[in-house]
């Protein structure tokens, strides 16, 4: 895929993330390819920040994450957090505290993701390790390369997944299939991956796969960001209800949305045959 948009003087500056625009879609590159985008403390505080920053942003409808380098991420960063994992002294109370609220700062990183009001496409290709599946589970959509190797690898680093996988796989997956993954710890392709639901579609390599990415948010912006990000808010908010609560809350989201410029858009230009143009109003 070709960089050729540099990312406007609004967008966070990262040294380990990089954003970039094409019409209505941002990239945003997991850009530690010397490292193979191991994820380190600049990682765990830029991502928020700049999600943040895009879902605030009226002229971003979808986004993408993407990576630079070999690798989509081998997860988190053991060469600088495995000094404090490594540690023999016990930890005294206030030590367990500090502890709780690194790791509720780290989750809320990829919930910054999952709560974005924009979809959220993840790119995989290489390794996606660790926390990498905890990103991706975070994200609505994913792709993958054909090269690529996925693990829920804290099981075999004898820790349990604390940032986003436990809780977001079983509902994109048969919980079965996570019992196994998790369980195991163990490595599996991308054919795997496909099968069993967690990535849409397969392509057979990284370019290819990050070229589809942006493609695929495209035609997911070209629709009125209105009735894109409501669906989004609709599908988050009833997840877990019964039918008819969320028959319910839908009722009441088109009560104050269905009416809107974008919809009168969309008529003129069924009617006039035209590509419509909408603008979010």
């Amino acid at each position: 895929m070709e960089h050729a948009n540099t990312p406007p003087s609004s967008t966070p500056e990262s040294t380990v993330l990089t954003v970039e625009r094409d019409g209505h879609v941002a990239v945003v590159w997991l850009d530690r390819p010397e490292k193979r985008n191991a994820m380190g403390t600049e990682m765990w505080v830029d991502l928020p920040v700049i999600m943040d920053a895009l879902d605030d942003d009226p002229e971003v409808r979808a986004i993408v994450i993407a990576a630079r380098g070999p690798a989509f991420t081998v997860g988190l960063d053991l060469m600088e957090f495995g000094p404090e994992l490594l540690a023999n002294a016990p930890l005294n109370v206030t030590d367990r505290a500090e502890l709780r609220k690194t790791v509720k700062r780290m989750q809320h990183t990829f919930t910054s993701v999952a709560r974005n009001s924009k979809p959220v496409i993840a790119a995989v290709h290489g390794y996606c390790l660790g926390a990498g599946v905890d990103l991706i589970t975070a994200c609505d959509i994913r792709v993958t390369a054909a090269d690529a190797t996925f693990s829920v690898r804290e099981t075999r680093m004898a820790m349990v997944a604390d940032v986003g996988t436990l809780q977001r796989l079983p509902h994109i997956i048969d919980p079965g299939r996570v019992a196994e993954i998790v369980y195991t710890g163990k490595d599996f392709p991308a054919s795997e991956a496909h099968e069993m639901g967690l990535v849409s579609h397969v392509y057979p390599d990284p370019e290819t796969t990050h070229k589809e990415a942006v493609s695929l948010a495209q035609a997911i912006a070209a629709n009125s960001p209105l009735a894109v990000q409501g669906s989004k808010q609709v599908l988050r908010a009833t997840e877990g209800k019964s039918v008819d609560e969320a028959l319910d809350y839908v009722a009441l989201w088109n009560t104050s949305f269905l009416h809107s410029a974008d919809l009168m858009e969309a008529a003129a230009a069924f009617l006039e045959k035209r590509d419509p143009e909408f603008k979010g109003e």
